[in-house]
């Protein structure tokens, strides 16, 4: 049984519905799991499962209807808005297929600007020393449009280790890269996930990249129906 301040990430019956035209639609139903740290998971299954709202609800972004969420001892259902906004800039990172980097900015700006609004010290030099940890020590000076589609998820993923994050979500990473360049990004997210100890919480279609996470959650109609 793991000692459970080894735990950063748990879920305890877990529970969304949402309003419809038909009555009340249940998107995840009673999903319960937990993830010790620097360990990464998988969360799997076809479109419509409930992936993504399972997602949104570890990471504090969206409310269970019942059930709770524990981020590194916290549990989100306890904290505002504003309290899990903050724990989350401090605690998590996010890495989408889409990049999310802001045009007008340069790499290393796009690493700098949430190390800036969290207060930390050294934005520069801390986005400085991870991009370089990413290979992209020649493309700070950069703007996204001037980066191809794996450096744009490099600087992603450079913006999401910044903070030191005790959980990292990433929602289809690889989604938008050719297999070559994809393979490049999941070799990195996984070495990263080593070196910090940062949870690595995977949402994925890819069986080759779920067979290489330590643990996997199997959604289907919301349920829960496999853990490996």
């Amino acid at each position: 049984m793991s000692d459970l301040s080894t735990i950063t990430l748990r879920a305890d019956h877990l529970t969304k519905q949402v309003a419809s035209p038909e009555g009340s639609l249940t998107i995840l139903d009673d999903v319960s799991f937990k993830v010790e740290r620097g360990r990464s998971v998988a969360i799997c299954g076809p479109s419509g499962a409930g992936k993504s709202t399972l997602l949104a609800l570890l990471a504090g972004l969206d409310d269970a209807s019942s059930g709770r969420v524990w981020l590194d001892d916290i549990e989100l259902g306890a904290l505002d808005e504003d309290g899990r906004a903050a724990l989350r800039a401090h605690r998590v990172g996010f890495v989408f297929q889409s990049f999310h980097l802001v045009p007008s900015l340069t790499a290393l700006e796009n690493v700098m600007l949430p190390l800036e609004l969290d207060g930390a010290r050294g934005p520069r030099e801390r986005a400085r020393e991870v991009l370089t940890s990413v290979g992209l020590a020649e493309r700070l000076g950069h703007y996204p449009n001037q980066l191809s589609g794996g450096e744009k998820q490099r600087v992603a993923i450079a913006r999401a280790f910044a903070s030191g994050p005790a959980v990292l979500f990433a929602d289809e990473p690889t989604g938008n890269l050719d297999s070559v360049t994809g393979k490049k990004i999941i070799d990195l997210l996984f070495a990263l996930n080593q070196e910090q100890q940062a949870t690595l919480v995977l949402v994925t279609h890819d069986e080759k990249l779920a067979a290489r996470c330590d643990l996997r959650l199997d959604l289907l109609a919301g349920r829960l129906v496999d853990t490996q």
